[in-house]
């Protein structure tokens, strides 16, 4: 198995249901299957991530099928440049929505977010994955244990991810394209501006290929308000933004993803 102890880094071993390591650190498996390798020492706040609620909404959103195009995406592209995959890490999974795409690949799945809200929704539905709480700035995997880590608009530790991926291996991430969500912004700012690209760059990894994914979505009030809960700038939305939303019968608006392919040296 990759997983490492969160307190000693040594190997972690199943034990009836629970994983322990040879100094003895003990993380129990929960009844709906994840493994909470979250020392209180490493959360920073109580309950980290997002509520029961937004979680539950973002669910609906995504099971609606509004995000399928970008989940097919990243699985095909993943299929092409990475067929003989056998470890796939999905960092900040959610609710596990791509996370249990990624399964076709034929390879060992992880799922990782700090909100337990979240892998505890996961756990239950996608049994053929394993899901851990944990940080995505202290990841409970070996050295070069990885084939891929997918990374899908979440937070990162740059080193970490130099640490787990194989040489050969990939990184993918999807970020915003120049007009993600452009509709939203009318709504909100006096002037839209397009998303700029991220700068972002990772010591150890190539950038291999990059592409775009843009499509227009048909959405009814309700999931469009949904949506803009789950967008970074919700809290600029003024009162009368999130009423025009759900009174709105259809409301339509662009998705513009960028999927960009690193290679570790």
């Amino acid at each position: 198995m990759s997983l490492i102890c969160p307190l000693c880094h040594h190997a972690l071993q199943p034990e009836n249901r629970s994983w322990r390591c040879e100094n003895r650190h003990q993380f129990d498996q929960a009844k709906e299957g994840y493994i909470n390798l979250l020392p209180v020492q490493h959360k920073g706040s109580r309950e980290p991530g997002d509520s029961a609620e937004m979680m539950q909404a973002r669910r609906e959103f995504l099971q609606a099928g509004h995000y399928q195009p970008l989940r097919d995406g990243v699985v095909a592209l993943l299929r092409e440049r990475l067929p003989d995959a056998s470890a796939l890490l999905d960092i900040g999974c959610g609710e596990g929505y791509y996370t249990s795409a990624l399964s076709a690949l034929g390879a060992r799945v992880y799922g990782l977010d700090i909100a337990k809200n979240a892998i505890r929704l996961a756990a239950k539905r996608y049994a053929d994955v394993q899901f851990c709480v944990a940080s995505s700035q202290r990841l409970p995997f070996a050295d070069a244990s990885l084939d891929a880590v997918i990374r899908i608009y979440a937070p990162c530790n740059e080193a970490e991810l130099t640490r787990v991926i194989r040489p050969g291996g990939v990184l993918l991430t999807v970020t915003p394209g120049a007009w993600h969500l452009q509709q939203f912004k009318a709504l909100i700012y006096r002037e839209v501006q397009p998303h700029l690209p991220e700068e972002k760059r990772y010591d150890g990894f190539s950038e291999e290929s990059h592409q775009s994914l843009r499509y227009t979505m048909n959405l009814s009030g309700e999931a469009a308000a949904t949506l803009l809960q789950m967008t970074p700038f919700a809290w600029r939305a003024r009162p009368s933004v999130w009423g025009e939303l759900q009174a709105s019968k259809n409301f339509e608006c662009d998705a513009d993803f960028r999927l960009t392919l690193w290679r570790r040296d």
